[in-house]
């Protein structure tokens, strides 16, 4: 692995940290920017400015208008995008359209690529159904939604939930264990137009977080009738594509989230030198200044990790041990960082009157997302062990 940064990277790097710092922090004060994330106006005037700057879904295909960054590429792109929690949505590479746009650009046929995945990079909303309140959720195989045969179609029923960005998204993606036929019980994945009847939206949900367009939904599916075209890929290859679209989706967000926490760190930085404790820099104390230290040191190894996880899926290698051990050791010292930056900022840490507040309940909810840190280590220990038996025979 080479750890140099391509030119052409610290070009797109430059211009995306100056596009965040000159346009968009500047919205964080905006009140369109409320408890469920950007409101679609706003969003909307975040993505021409991202647009006329040329950094707008710099990691969609370059056919229909995208950087075609390659992961590894993401990774320093990524980062500066998410020094305010609003880049992602400005820049058009937040979740769950960052995601959705790797799965489809792998996973969709010609007429779905022309029907789904260009409007999407070119600025449309989607999601994501496949958590739900009763059923799939860390164990993905609790699937409990069902997609019945019927002729030369589907017949979907049941609930999802914390399906982010449902409300405005032009189509979901949603995942259903086929009943009837040669696939009978095997997790598929469909496409559909959100405009459909049989879709409800249910009610917005109250999160910590509140950058992702939209907020999370509860939803269902009332009797939804879909064809066969519908099928995204291949009958029966449901949990398989969901490892092509969340080993690189819990990169992204490291990436996105480690971006968030270097902006509390750096508020904490510039407040430790220059607010004065008992005769000196609050900095030069040694408890404050070690808590910036394990920040650096918490910073590096994230950032090392998530890259020579994103590296290897360049390379083609499916890197399943490799992503999950970089979301866990990222997303807890992700939290440690922006932790850290609340206590050294005292008081003004729990305010709104800095960015602080906010990045710490958004990167709370990490540790959960994309899989909870102790099932990314029960299977990383169940891997170990097997490993182990094999070796002594």
């Amino acid at each position: 692995m080479d750890f140099s940064t391509p030119d052409h990277i610290q070009d797109l790097v430059k211009r995306t940290r100056t596009f965040i710092a000159d346009e968009i922090i500047p919205y964080e004060k905006d009140p369109r920017w409320g408890e469920h994330g950007p409101s679609e106006d706003l969003r909307a005037e975040m993505n021409a400015k991202a647009k006329a700057a040329g950094l707008f879904a710099p990691h969609a295909p370059k056919e229909f208008g995208g950087l075609g960054l390659s992961h590894l590429e993401r990774s320093w792109v990524f980062e500066e995008a998410g020094y305010s929690l609003l880049g992602p949505s400005a820049m058009h590479c937040g979740a769950p359209d960052e995601g959705n746009i790797h799965l489809l650009n792998e996973v969709a046929s010609p007429e779905q690529r022309e029907k789904y995945l260009k409007p999407l990079c070119q600025g449309a909303r989607s999601c994501f159904a496949m958590t739900e309140p009763d059923g799939a959720g860390a164990d993905p195989t609790m699937l409990a939604a069902t997609a019945k045969v019927d002729g030369n179609g589907y017949v979907i029923n049941g609930r999802k939930w914390f399906i982010t960005g449902a409300k405005d998204s032009t189509f979901v993606i949603i995942m259903a264990k086929i009943e009837g036929g040669p696939h009978d019980g095997e997790a598929t994945m469909f496409l559909a137009p959100m405009d459909d009847p049989a879709i409800v939206l249910e009610s917005q949900m109250d999160t910590l977080d509140t950058s992702f367009a939209g907020g999370h939904w509860n939803m269902r599916f009332d009797d939804l009738r879909v064809d066969a075209d519908a099928v995204l890929g291949a009958p029966g290859a449901g949990f398989r594509y969901a490892q092509v679209r969340l080993a690189p989706a819990r990169l992204t967000h490291c990436m996105r989230w480690l971006g968030s926490a270097r902006r509390a760190h750096d508020t904490a930085c510039d407040y430790a030198n220059t607010r004065m404790a008992f005769g000196q820099i609050l900095g030069k104390h040694e408890g404050v200044g070690f808590m910036l230290a394990d920040n650096e040191m918490d910073m590096r190894t994230a950032r090392l990790s998530l890259q020579q996880a994103s590296w290897l899926l360049d390379q083609g290698d499916r890197a399943a041990e490799e992503s999950s051990m970089a979301k866990v050791q990222c997303s807890e010292a992700i939290w440690r960082i922006v932790d850290n930056s609340v206590q050294v900022l005292g008081g003004a840490g729990t305010s709104a009157h800095l960015p602080v507040e906010r990045i710490f309940r958004e990167v709370r909810g990490f540790r959960i997302y994309d899989g909870p840190s102790e099932v990314h280590r029960w299977s990383l220990a169940r891997k170990a062990l097997k490993r182990a038996a094999a070796r002594n025979g």
